[in-house]
Parts: C-alpha cells; structure tokens; sequence
C-alpha cells in the first residue's frame, strides 16, 4: 500500500543551496514541494554559514564531480518527473548539470538561476546558453535580466532577448510593471510575446525564502500535470499565502510558512 502511493507520488530533484536557517535554498524546496504533495530528491550545490539578514560568512561548494554523482545517483535510480534547477555558483557547476540534462531530454526543466552569486560576464553567458535552452520556464527578476540582458532597455526586450536561448517560457517575478505600488505583478512571456500578466497584493515585511517558494511551488503544480499558466497562477497563490502567514526564525527576515494549511 505505501508502495503504492509513492508510486502515485510525483518526483522532482531540486538542485540548490544549504540554508542553515531554513528560510530559502534546498529546504524552501523541500518544504514546498512536500507541500503540495510532491517528493524532493535534493541535490546540493553549496553548503554556506549565514543568516537571513548577513552576507555567508564562509561558503563550501560542492564539487562538479560530486554535483554529477548526487543526480547522476537518483536518476539511475528513480523515475524522475521534473528538475528544478536553483542556485548554482561556477561555470564547473553549470557545465556539470548540463551534461547531465542534456542525457534526460524529456524530463521538464524549471531554472530559478540566482545571478546575484554568478559573477562575470562569462558566468552569465554560460548559464544562458547551456541551460537556458534546456529550461521548460525560467524565473527571473529585474536584477537578474539586467545581469544577464546585454542592451534591452524594457521587460519586454529582456524578454525578446533572453528568449533567444530557446527556453520555452520566462516568468519575470516581482516586477514593477505598469502595477500600483500596492501590488506586485509577474509576467509570463513565451516566443508569441507577453502570455499573462499576474498580479497580488504587496504584503509589508522583508522575507527570506520567497522566491524559492515560488520556483518550488510552481515545479509542483507542473509536475502534477497542470498547464503551465495554471501552474504559474496557483505557485503564486500558494507563495502569497505562504508569505502572509511567515513567522521570524531568530532576528533576521520573515521565512514563509510553507505549510501553512496544515497549520490552521
């Protein structure tokens, strides 16, 4: 019977970063996708001492080889649904998860590149022609399609000229987008252009963990089957609702309550 329901269970690798306190990385993933009724098989990319409201302290990244092994490990093992791809730091490590993607063509790919940790142009350059082509939907926010746009001026031109790689779908997140200052408005593009425009409610407070919610969130929905812009409308509840029910973990910034639901 436990068998059974595993089986039923939708599988999804999450490639990302340790953080200690629990608010974002692989334990935002963990927590969403259990959530939302998914298996994480976690993959770890970097292994840091900070804290929400300190730059790391020290930082250890796992090897290429060991990166290869870790997915290479369950995907030999395990039938695999969708790998979210998060925070990578090197062009080793970008190199590594391509080579290993490239061998699982039919398995979806949600990319939540944080640029912010990949320095120089080269870095950038590599994430966008490995693994955005690879990619089923990428999230990005303004910061991030400032470091990786070379001249666009606008969303919609970052969007035209990111899209280029071939990755099917571009979610920009938390933009300021033709939005009062009391919402937040997401913008979901795909090589026909501009596809849907969402927007919710800015809540007060500073969180830790909000994006990685999102991107985990969103992995589950597609994993379960929804389509994609059912699957970015409902990730975006799923995190509103997280982060309106965040609690303070020490004295840095809120961490969403991932499981919020079970907690009422």
């Amino acid at each position: 019977m436990t068998t059974a329901v595993l089986n039923c269970t939708p599988i999804v690798m999450s490639i990302n970063s340790h953080d200690p306190l629990g608010g974002a990385g692989i334990s935002a993933d963990i927590e969403a996708l259990s959530s939302l009724g998914c298996h994480c098989t976690p993959i770890i990319s970097q292994l840091s001492i900070q804290n929400p409201s300190s730059e790391p302290q020290d930082q250890q990244t796992t090897s290429a080889s060991l990166l290869i092994g870790q997915m290479r490990s369950v995907l030999e093992d395990a039938q695999i649904d969708l790998i979210k791809v998060g925070q990578l730091t090197s062009l080793t490590h970008i190199e590594a998860v391509h080579t290993v993607l490239n061998d699982y063509p039919n398995i979806p790919v949600v990319l939540d590149p944080f640029t912010g940790n990949i320095k120089g142009h080269d870095l950038n350059q590599a994430l966008c022609e490995l693994l955005f082509p690879l990619a089923t939907i990428t999230l990005l926010s303004e910061t991030d399609a400032y470091h990786l746009s070379n001249s666009a001026d606008s969303l919609s031109a970052y969007a035209h000229e990111l899209l280029e790689f071939e990755s099917e779908y571009l979610l920009f997140t938390n933009t300021t987008h033709k939005t009062p200052q009391h919402k937040v408005c997401s913008l979901l593009y795909s090589s026909r252009g501009l596809c849907q425009q969402y927007e919710r409610e800015r809540l007060s407070g500073h969180f830790h963990g909000g994006g990685d919610t999102l991107s985990a969130a969103l992995a589950a929905y597609l994993a379960h089957g929804l389509s994609m812009a059912e699957s970015v409308q409902q990730a975006q509840h799923f995190t509103w609702q997280a982060l309106q029910k965040a609690k303070r973990i020490g004295m840095g910034e809120l961490i969403p309550d991932r499981m919020h639901w079970a907690n009422e």
